[in-house]
C-alpha cells in the first residue's frame, strides 16, 4: 500500500475513533508536518469523507452515515429500556419536544405503545412519522433544513419555530457527557435547537445510555444539571452521583438493567 494511503486510513480511523483531531495531533501521531496533514484533510474533504473543522477535521458524511447506522444498531436493548422509563414519567394529554437521535425514536416508540393524546413538536422526520400513525396525537415538525444522514431539522429558522412554543416537557440525547457534567454534541446548529427546547420547557428529561458518559465532542450543549431527571442505562460514576445529588437531579435506572433504580436528593 502507498505511503499516503496508508496515512488516509490512519488519519480516518483516528477521526472515526474520536470524532475530532486537530492538525497537531494527528501530525504528531503520525509523525509527519502539519502541511502533510492539511493536505491530506483537504483531499478527504473532498471526497466527504472529512470535514475541515477549526484547525483540524471531523467526520465527513460518508462517515457519518456509517456510524449513524451503527448507532441505529447499537445498544438498542438499553435504548429501549430507557425510553420505556421516560415514557412511564410521561402523562396522557401532555406537550413535548422530542429532539434528534435514535434514543428519542424509541422514546416515540414507547410513548405510541403507553400514552394518549400527547402533542409532540419534533425536528426528528422519523419521530414524527412514526408519532403520526396515532390519530389521538398532534404531531408538529419545525421548520428549517433536513440532514439526510439522521432525518434531523436544524438551523436558525427551526430554533426561531421553537421560541414559539411553551410545553410541559423537553426530551433529548447527546453525545458525551463529560466528568463535570457538560454535556457535548457535534453539530453547533443543533445544540442551538435542543438549548431552544430547554428554554422553553417546563420539565426536562435528559436519556443518555452509559456510552455517552465521558465521551467528548466539539460544542457544549449545557449541563447535566440543568435536567429534571437523567434516565441511563446504568447506575452513574459516584463522581457523577454526587454532582446530580447536589443539583437534586433525580437519575433512574431500569430495574431489569442495573441497581438501584432511581436517587435522587
Amino acid at each position: 500500500m502507498k505511503p499516503r494511503i496508508q496515512r488516509h486510513e490512519n488519519i480516518i480511523t483516528l477521526v472515526r475513533e474520536q470524532h475530532y483531531m486537530s492538525v497537531e495531533q494527528l501530525a504528531a501521531a503520525l509523525d509527519v508536518t502539519p502541511q502533510t496533514i492539511r493536505r491530506d484533510i483537504n483531499i478527504l474533504s473532498e471526497e466527504n469523507i472529512l470535514r475541515r473543522y477549526h484547525g483540524g477535521a471531523t467526520i465527513g458524511d460518508v462517515l457519518e452515515s456509517e456510524l449513524q447506522q451503527g448507532r441505529r444498531n447499537s445498544r438498542q436493548d438499553e435504548k429501549n429500556a430507557i425510553a420505556q422509563l421516560i415514557a412511564e414519567e410521561i402523562p396522557d394529554n401532555a406537550s413535548l419536544f422530542l429532539s434528534i437521535g435514535t434514543t428519542m425514536e424509541a422514546v416515540a416508540a414507547a410513548l405510541i405503545k403507553k400514552r394518549r393524546n400527547l402533542r409532540i413538536i419534533t425536528n426528528n422526520i422519523y419521530v414524527a412519522s412514526m408519532a403520526s400513525a396515532r390519530d389521538d396525537y398532534t404531531v408538529i415538525i419545525t421548520s428549517g433544513v433536513v440532514r439526510p444522514i439522521d432525518g434531523g431539522v436544524t438551523g436558525v429558522a427551526t430554533v426561531d419555530f421553537i421560541n414559539q412554543f411553551k410545553v410541559d416537557y423537553a426530551v433529548m440525547s447527546t453525545h458525551g457527557v463529560e466528568a463535570d457534567g457538560s454535556l457535548l454534541d457535534y453539530d453547533y446548529k443543533e445544540v442551538s435547537v435542543m438549548q431552544a427546547m430547554m428554554n422553553n420547557a417546563r420539565v426536562r428529561f435528559l436519556g443518555v445510555d452509559h456510552s455517552k458518559f465521558n465521551s467528548n465532542a466539539l460544542v457544549r450543549l449545557g449541563n447535566i444539571t440543568e435536567f429534571d431527571k437523567v434516565f441511563t442505562d446504568r447506575a452513574p460514576e459516584a463522581a457523577m452521583q454526587k454532582i446530580l445529588q447536589a443539583a437534586a437531579v433525580e437519575w433512574l435506572v431500569p430495574a431489569d438493567l442495573s441497581n438501584p433504580t432511581s436517587q435522587v436528593q
